[in-house]
């Protein structure tokens, strides 16, 4: 039988091998009949606390049985758990830590392969980042997406529709008893977002990426086919053992081109961005800013689902999901990538026919067209930014605009719906302060509301720009992820309300109308901010995030070309 990492922990040199088969003894394992099986960690993001992920206690145990099924002994762990709805201030500020968890569990464990289980938002990504730098045979498994919400007949796509209805109940279109009503529909059992998402994206672009199932991520969450691929999930890390068949083998950098390809077809989130920057980070690839902008500029969102389209993620699915979506680019694709399975792209789109172009559009009648996200720079944001093209006003793709600063969300939030606040359509709101150093963790406050005096008037859309992020779920000409972000200086930091701003899109430029003098005078007057955070995790977090431009990953974590991704192996011997 191949040596495998686990041998050297439970065949260990003198006392240790007993030892640590006794410890798989406590737990269950018949160790009597051992003979050298892998060992599968589970890493399970499971958690009350977040309801996207409550069904994946039932999914570790379908693959359990797969793993069992083909020889190994399945060992499940938790993980934090990353909850976008309760999570504060962001979700976002804990994937890297994660990640570390999942680094560091496979590090020092006897673990041969690893299946990780996630679903909501930032769960996704950061299981993966710390599977890419472990980099032993992993699949990545998800729980589905969440049963439909009805409010007055009319289905509801999370988040987009509850962001919508805000909206009607700030200029009170609807009564605080609809608004309640509307807050119960959404409630609707476990699951992730089932509108286009940053779940929903990620998960699609984890089958994209050949790392999970074909078909899997779109599946209802209590499909029985999901409890299906799951337990073939299971037998299939056992085998990938074997072969030896790692991350770094399986997600190459043609694997990620048609990772950002199918991102733009589905009208991706704009954290799709940042997670596969880091997620390729992890794999010394570099994504950002060519290969999004290069693919952005052909690619046109196909996938006609909230909030680019109008339809919901099961009537994506019946249509044929990502796999479906991935038939109908092929001709755009490379086919010759393989998945966790050993199988080219081409083979696994054969079994799939092209669809019928309703949820699912062709090249030829696109829901929007390209691009469907860009990258922007200029003397505002040198080092880059992202704008979600196919949810923006095509009337102010071009545009021009004084500015009105809000230099921080509490700032934004007491003043947006001032009567007085000197604002008009044309202007440009700007939020300062919600990068990744400077809350920290970069929340999703990049949507900033309309004003409630021109939402009055009928104002739907404005061009909005901050070096936060928004929701996968949201919608509007919101210009995000702006590098490097207000805390760190530089001209986004220095900005003030009566600041002439232009955007230009088709260009993939945005600056403002200030004299590189006038800019060295600003910066010479300002003073970065102090932080409250004096200890814990949100200090090192701040110490060592990196600008979004790089993923917002931990420079410790980014791989280095000097050496391959993989475990610097610890000492296996007493404790």
């Amino acid at each position: 039988m191949k040596e495998l990492r686990s041998h050297r922990w439970l065949y260990g040199a003198n006392e240790t091998g007993l030892l640590h088969q006794g410890a798989l003894r406590a737990v269950g394992i018949d160790m009597d009949r051992y003979e050298g099986q892998p060992v599968i960690g589970i890493a399970n993001t499971w958690s009350e606390f977040n309801n996207c992920n409550m069904s994946l206690r039932a999914i570790a145990e379908k693959v359990k049985c797969g793993v069992r099924e083909a020889g190994g002994i399945p060992l499940e762990f938790p993980v934090i758990s990353l909850g976008e709805e309760l999570m504060k201030p962001t979700a976002m500020l804990y994937r890297n830590l994660l990640s570390l968890e999942v680094e560091e569990n496979i590090r020092s464990y006897p673990m041969d392969g690893v299946v990780l289980l996630g679903n909501c938002d930032k769960t996704v990504p950061g299981l993966l980042m710390g599977a890419c730098s472990a980099n032993i045979p992993t699949i990545q498994l998800n729980a589905g997406p969440k049963r439909v919400g009805v409010f007055k007949g009319q289905r509801l796509g999370s988040g987009t529709d509850l962001w919508k209805y805000w909206d009607e109940l700030r200029t009170g279109k609807i009564s605080e008893e609809d608004w309640n009503e509307i807050g119960k529909a959404l409630s609707c059992g476990f699951g992730a977002c089932n509108t286009m998402g940053t779940a929903s994206t990620m998960n699609g672009l984890m089958e994209a990426l050949g790392i999970m199932p074909f078909g899997l991520s779109t599946l209802p969450v209590d499909d029985e086919r999901r409890y299906a691929m799951s337990r073939d999930a299971g037998r299939r890390i056992v085998q990938m053992v074997f072969e030896d068949l790692k991350p770094s083998d399986i997600m190459t950098l043609d694997a990620f081109r048609n990772a950002t390809r199918v991102c733009m077809a589905l009208g991706g989130s704009t954290n799709a961005i940042l997670h596969l920057t880091a997620i390729a980070g992890r794999l010394d690839i570099d994504l950002y800013p060519d290969e999004f902008d290069n693919i952005g500029r052909v690619i046109p969102c196909l996938a006609d689902v909230q909030p680019t389209g109008t339809r919901l993620i099961d009537e994506f699915d019946r249509d044929g999901g990502v796999p479906a979506l991935m038939k109908a680019m092929q001709n755009v694709l490379d086919l010759s990538v393989r998945n966790y399975a050993g199988k080219s792209l081409g083979e696994l789109l054969d079994g799939y026919e092209s669809p019928k172009g309703e949820v699912i559009r062709t090249f030829d009648s696109p829901v929007t067209p390209a691009p469907t996200l860009a990258i922007l720079k200029g003397n505002l944001t040198p080092r880059g930014a992202v704008v979600k093209v196919s949810a923006a006003d095509p009337r102010l793709m071009i545009h021009k605009g004084r500015a009105v600063v809000f230099e921080s969300y509490a700032d934004m939030l007491a003043r947006i719906d001032d009567p007085n606040l000197d604002v008009d359509p044309d202007s440009v709101l700007v939020l300062k302060y919600a990068g990744p150093r400077g809350v920290p963790g970069m929340p999703e406050w990049g949507m900033i509301p309309i004003p409630k005096k021109l939402k009055e008037a009928g104002v739907t859309d404005m061009v909005r720009i901050s070096d936060g992020r928004m929701s996968g779920t949201s919608f509007g000409t919101v210009v995000l992820h702006v590098a490097p972000e207000a805390a760190m200086g530089g001209t986004f930091a220095v900005i003030r309300s009566g600041d002439v701003i232009h955007l230009n899109i088709p260009e993939r430029t945005i600056n403002v109308e200030l004299s590189e003098a006038e800019i060295a005078d600003r910066l010479a007057q300002w003073k970065a901010p102090e932080s409250a955070h004096l200890r814990g995790y949100p200090l090192l977090y701040q110490r060592e995030v990196c600008q979004a431009d790089e993923g917002c990953d931990f420079a410790f974590l980014r791989q280095s070309r000097k050496i391959k991704p993989g475990l610097v192996e610890p000492i296996v011997g007493r404790s």
